[in-house]
């Protein structure tokens, strides 16, 4: 099996120790032959998307398709720019390309659904809030939203409470918004602060060591309000959790011996 890494814009720019724990997970799997990261790809389009600017996209779409064209899957680290290719590409593609849209998958998507990956030998001794992302949840579906009846599952959480020692912390508002949202954080700036707000605080009373989610930009988004606020509140990508990171804030400092 070949598969095709698509590392997200802002992943490539700013966490790109996400993407290198993403690829170390994909390359550890035994029925993968190859994975191959096209260096001519480029962002998904959803800025400009929610923007109104749609007249860009059929180029993006098409760039796409041609960069990934030989991958039997396309694995991303982020549920939302998974969401915009598989949600709307379909509107500027030919019928011929939409195999491949379907076969484009969030990461944890792609470790339960394809891969069946087990991960009980990696420790991660630590209370960890998991974030539970708004296209991840309600529009690829990794989890079952609070709002609706049904079997309880969730693709990420599956994931987590294999590894040894962790402790996931329940949260009150266990799949509401961060608040990011992209561009409307930059409309509404206020709103989106307030409602970080709200999501650090649910974590700070279920007394989480650590946030994890499935997108990084919803991470980007409370680790920036967790900064101003000079919290301590770590937050790790579910990748660098599985690829078996540690968190550095919380590592005692070995640096110091006998007062030097």
């Amino acid at each position: 099996m070949k598969i095709g890494l698509f590392v997200p814009c802002y992943i490539d720019q700013f966490y790109p120790e996400v993407a290198v724990a993403t690829l170390e997970i994909l390359e550890s799997l035994d029925f993968v032959e190859k994975v191959f990261y096209p260096k001519e790809q480029t962002c998904c389009g959803q800025p400009m998307a929610n923007s109104g600017c749609n007249a860009d996209l059929p180029n993006l779409a098409n760039r796409f398709v041609n960069q990934f064209k030989h991958a039997d899957y396309i694995v991303c680290p982020s549920g939302s720019c998974v969401a915009m290719v598989r949600m709307q590409y379909r509107n500027y593609l030919e019928t011929s390309a939409l195999p491949m849209l379907r076969a484009t998958l969030e990461l944890s998507e792609f470790l339960v659904d394809i891969a069946n990956y087990e991960c009980g030998d990696t420790k991660f001794p630590y209370r960890v809030g998991l974030h539970q992302s708004c296209h991840g949840l309600r529009e690829l579906g990794l989890g079952q939203s609070s709002e609706r009846n049904g079997i309880a599952f969730n693709k990420p959480r599956s994931l987590l409470q294999q590894l040894r020692g962790i402790e996931l912390v329940e949260l009150q508002r266990s799949d509401e918004c961060c608040g990011f949202g992209g561009t409307f954080a930059v409309d509404e700036e206020a709103v989106s602060c307030m409602m970080g707000e709200d999501r650090i605080a649910d974590h700070q009373q279920a007394q989480a060591e650590i946030i994890t989610a499935v997108d990084m930009s919803c991470l980007m988004h409370l680790d920036g309000i967790i900064s101003r606020k000079s919290l301590q509140l770590p937050v790790m990508h579910i990748a660098e959790i599985l690829a078996g990171r540690v968190p550095k804030s919380l590592v005692p400092d070995q640096g110091a011996c006998d007062g030097n």
